[in-house]
């Protein structure tokens, strides 16, 4: 075994316990979902179409979404870092806005992100409903 092994363990496990501890706090919120439609345009007088928007949030099982403004492309993720990396290779070479709505949000378009999350969101919903009753 690999000097770092164990470390590349503890990391995977690491994760693993956060993601249950993002479910199990979802599922204690309630949170007012904003429709996609509201996404679609920005204000021209704030930030120039010019420039890519996306919109970073959290949607109902806690998990990160990142969605371009016009809704060409989008990702679902475990972490807030992962979601703004996405954005920002999406937008590459040029920058990017990132709008941060209060409210949570669903992806209503294909994951680009993680695909494994999507799997980990399904058991998540499981666990949560498992603890509440």
């Amino acid at each position: 075994m690999p000097e770092g092994a164990p470390v590349t363990i503890m990391t995977l496990q690491a994760r693993e316990a956060a993601a249950i501890a993002i479910a199990f706090q979802a599922a204690h919120r309630r949170p007012r979902h904003v429709a996609a439609a509201e996404f679609k345009s920005l204000d021209p007088d704030v930030i120039s179409a010019a420039i890519p928007a996306f919109f970073i949030g959290r949607n109902e099982a806690g998990l990160w979404v990142a969605r371009e403004a016009g809704g060409r492309v989008g990702g679902l993720f475990l972490f807030k870092s992962s979601a703004i990396d996405f954005a920002k290779s999406q937008s590459a070479p040029a920058q990017c806005a990132l709008v941060f709505p209060a409210d949570s949000f669903e992806l209503d378009i294909e994951n680009r992100g993680n695909p494994l999350v999507v799997l980990g969101g399904h058991a998540w919903r499981l666990l949560a409903r498992l603890a509440g009753r």
